[in-house]
């Protein structure tokens, strides 16, 4: 089965493995460098039939690092452009982009020099959340969006999803986990809002919604559309995978063609247990109730 190919929509995969967007840390100036042109054509060759860069910041505040891959302004869009044509002369595979904003996340340094460590106040940035609330003690406060920020943070999105077509990408991908900013908007634990952006799940999940939509509406048809989302949050009082299963189908009503099942990441620890494929179940699960395409991650080896 894994070895079949399979079409979506005018786009047709060898197979049904997918090289899932990882982050390198290694741009300059949110473009591409040399690594990324070595390092993604060796991925490419690897008998996947689609990569996907790693999760790419659509505004300056929605960086990690300061070395993230970002696409908000025309030398990004060049750049990128670049190297998507020059991956694509070598190889005869599909190739997609990640979406995202950090959120509280951001303005961190990057892994290999102090793993999950905000940056000191003269090296980083105000970053931006459903609520003012830390990550952890060592985490600075983000800022509680206001509902104009709200506005340009969906047409940031918007604007990208335009940017990512122009450069030939064969997929788009929205990032709605990993503790950034559309899972802290979407979980209990990071949202405390009190406005229509908060309390109920359906409040929870209004501008991961509304994001879609807009994206929905530029994103070719031809083309493939979906989203990483948060099957559980690992914690008490976190999102369930009932919360995930009900995302799930408002894409689908939306016009996304697949989900990716991923989980934890809202703190820094959780409950979460890891072994081997172990996000298979409760992918499997929501895409049962959702009827979407699903793809899933996790010590798949």
């Amino acid at each position: 089965m894994i070895f079949q190919n399979l079409k979506i929509n005018n786009i047709k995969l060898k197979n049904r493995i997918v090289i899932s967007p990882m982050c390198q840390y290694s741009s300059v100036n949110g473009s591409p460098s040399k690594w990324h042109y070595t390092h993604l054509e060796n991925l490419s060759s690897t008998g996947a039939s689609m990569v996907l860069i790693e999760s790419t910041a659509v505004n300056k505040h929605g960086k990690i690092t300061d070395a993230d891959m970002c696409l908000y302004n025309n030398n990004h869009e060049k750049n990128l452009k670049k190297l998507i044509k020059f991956l694509k002369s070598k190889n005869n595979i599909k190739y997609g982009i990640q979406l995202s904003h950090a959120g509280r996340k951001g303005s961190s340094y990057v892994p290999w020099i102090k793993s999950n460590t905000p940056l000191p106040k003269n090296k980083s940035w105000k970053t931006f959340s459903a609520s003012a609330i830390s990550r952890s003690r060592k985490w600075p406060k983000p800022q509680q969006m206001t509902k104009l920020q709200i506005k340009t943070i969906i047409k940031n999105f918007k604007s990208s999803a335009l940017r990512a077509n122009r450069i030939k990408f064969d997929c788009l991908e929205l990032h709605m986990a990993h503790g950034y900013l559309l899972h802290q908007f979407f979980s209990p634990i990071s949202n405390k809002r009190t406005d229509e952006y908060g309390g109920s799940l359906k409040n929870r999940s209004r501008l991961l919604n509304e994001i879609a939509h807009e994206v929905r509406k530029v994103w070719p048809k031809n083309k493939i559309l979906g989203a990483r989302i948060t099957g559980t949050d690992h914690l008490k009082n976190g999102l369930t995978i009932n919360d995930a299963i009900a995302l799930a189908k408002n894409l689908k009503k939306i016009g996304f063609d697949y989900i990716s099942i991923s989980s934890g990441g809202i703190l820094p620890i959780t409950n979460m247990k890891q072994k081997e494929a172990f996000r298979v179940e409760m992918a499997k699960k929501i895409k049962n109730h959702s009827k979407l395409l699903t793809t899933t991650s996790g010590m798949i080896t």
